[in-house]
């Protein structure tokens, strides 16, 4: 059985480095699965300018560290923002390659509109104000509010000990998903406790995405993957035994 490699894409103010309790997880309940979590750029180690960087360049970057990791069959994963940049990932490696795509508590504006048009919540003010910003990094009392509700102490001083600045103008352009292809399975996992956004926004962002075909519900905050590692590494472990080649 040929399992599909997991790539796992971050979103806003975030790097590869959030990632680390889910994949320390999965090493532990899946080692056979390749496992790769990426640094968007601008990020720890991709360095960038931040000014100057578009949602292209985040879906470049990632489709280069997938072909550069070896990776044939994928299941691509996004969590937050990363649902600007997951789905022209999938876009351009095809459906040939792409097994599933699997976003969490992802920001999905309808095909046209930007995040800016379309977000609510407490993280709506601070979006709004990067067009005048050269560029936006999050209050760290923000942060805990919106991403850490219900976290454990060490669990909240890693998520805070690791935010990252953010792209303007990835927030700001309208999303292009015309090239998404229609026939890779999608997967939903909803945060059911989430303050950054909301089970309303994400039923938006799911309709906006013109629908799913699995919806997993989690009782947890916004980064899941810090809060209930175990819990998501199983998941992804599952998604991925489905998806495997006989």
């Amino acid at each position: 059985m040929a399992l599909p490699g997991l790539v796992l894409v971050h979103g806003g103010a975030h790097a590869a480095d959030c990632w680390d309790p889910t994949v320390t997880e999965l090493a532990r309940q899946a080692p056979e699965l390749c496992v790769l979590a990426v640094d968007l750029p601008g990020r720890a180690a991709k360095p960038a300018n931040l000014a100057s960087i578009h949602i292209a360049d985040f879906v470049n970057s990632v489709v280069a560290d997938v072909d550069a990791a070896g990776f044939n069959d994928v299941v691509v994963v996004g969590h937050s923002m990363a649902g600007l940049t997951a789905p022209g990932v999938v876009a351009k490696l095809g459906a040939g390659r792409v097994r599933e795509l699997i976003l969490i508590a992802a920001f999905v504006p309808p095909q046209g509109l930007s995040v800016v048009d379309t977000l609510g919540g407490p993280l709506a003010p601070l979006a709004r104000s990067v067009r005048w910003l050269h560029m936006s990094s999050i209050p760290r009392p923000l942060a805990r509010f919106a991403f850490c509700n219900r976290m454990t102490r060490a669990q909240r001083e890693f998520a805070l000990a690791r935010l990252y600045g953010e792209a303007i103008n990835v927030i700001v352009e309208p999303v292009d998903r015309s090239d998404l292809p229609g026939d890779v399975p999608r997967t939903w996992i909803m945060t059911l406790r989430d303050r950054a956004l909301s089970t309303r926004q994400q039923r938006f962002a799911i309709e906006s995405l013109g629908g799913v075909d699995t919806m997993i519900c989690v009782d947890s905050c916004h980064s899941v993957m810090i809060s209930q590692p175990n819990w998501l590494a199983m998941r992804l472990a599952e998604r991925c035994r489905l998806r495997a080649r006989g």
